[in-house]
């Protein structure tokens, strides 16, 4: 039987106050309540792709959403749900994590923010547990946080906080967060650590070296090895002089 979302506070004061004009240094808001040319709705695709994959490669694109999305037979949040349990999500960011890590993902994904606490990771893993993947996204969609904040029409984004006292806000989340766990990036083997033997030295362009300068051909100059011609050492009195000479016949 499923249980309710268990309750859960925010971590400070901070949490409950609206945005001080202030959505990802200013981004577009993408909406399709003023979008109508096909470019337009081409730029919310790709920004909806941006939230939720980071990066989206031709192989991972939904045709079908897309085209139902442009020929307005659903909305943007139906996108948002269709992209969230593509294959491509769930083997990039379920598969590869763990409950835990998996409802932070979609909590800055989805709601736009992080995670409260450990409290709230404990309630939505509990959603994912006893209503799997599907009930746990349809959760976040329905929820009043996710309607008040993005509605129907919307494609969420970073809700960062710009505080009168701090000159920027957060970076964002899709670029502080890394899609693997770091049990997961251990066994794929990063990151790693590159170490380079040589030592490489910058030259301004100013003072490279120009066609024709003779320092181009020293490393050719020092690759070749002349050696001097030996006298011969052949003794004259080994010679057959008969032999030697040719002979010309009558």
């Amino acid at each position: 039987m499923a249980i309710p979302l268990l309750a859960y506070a925010p971590s400070c004061p901070n949490q409950r106050v609206n945005p001080l004009g202030a959505r990802d240094d200013e981004a577009t808001i993408y909406s399709t309540d003023d979008l109508f040319s096909p470019t337009e709705i081409g730029n919310l695709i790709n920004a909806a792709y941006r939230q939720i994959f980071f990066h989206a490669f031709k192989w991972d694109r939904e045709i079908v959403l897309e085209s139902q999305l442009r020929n307005r037979q659903i909305t943007v949040r139906d996108f948002i749900r269709g992209l969230l349990l593509s294959n491509t999500f769930i083997d990039s960011f379920y598969n590869k994590n763990s409950n835990y890590r998996f409802v932070e993902h979609c909590v800055e994904k989805v709601l736009g923010r992080r995670v409260y606490s450990n409290a709230e990771k404990i309630a939505w893993s509990a959603v994912v547990m006893t209503k799997g993947v599907k009930g746990f996204i349809d959760e976040l969609l329905n929820s009043d946080e996710y309607i008040e904040n993005f509605g129907e029409n919307t494609v969420p984004y970073h809700r960062r906080r710009l505080l009168p006292s701090r000159v920027t806000g957060e970076t964002p989340f899709n670029i502080t967060s890394p899609r693997y766990d770091a049990y997961y990036r251990g066994q794929l083997g990063f990151p790693q650590s590159i170490w380079q033997e040589s030592v490489r030295n910058f030259r301004a362009y100013d003072r490279q070296p120009r066609a024709g300068d003779p320092s181009l051909f020293l490393n050719m100059a020092k690759s070749i090895s002349p050696r001097s011609g030996r006298p011969s050492t052949t003794n004259t009195q080994n010679i057959d002089i008969a032999k030697s000479v040719p002979y010309r016949g009558r």
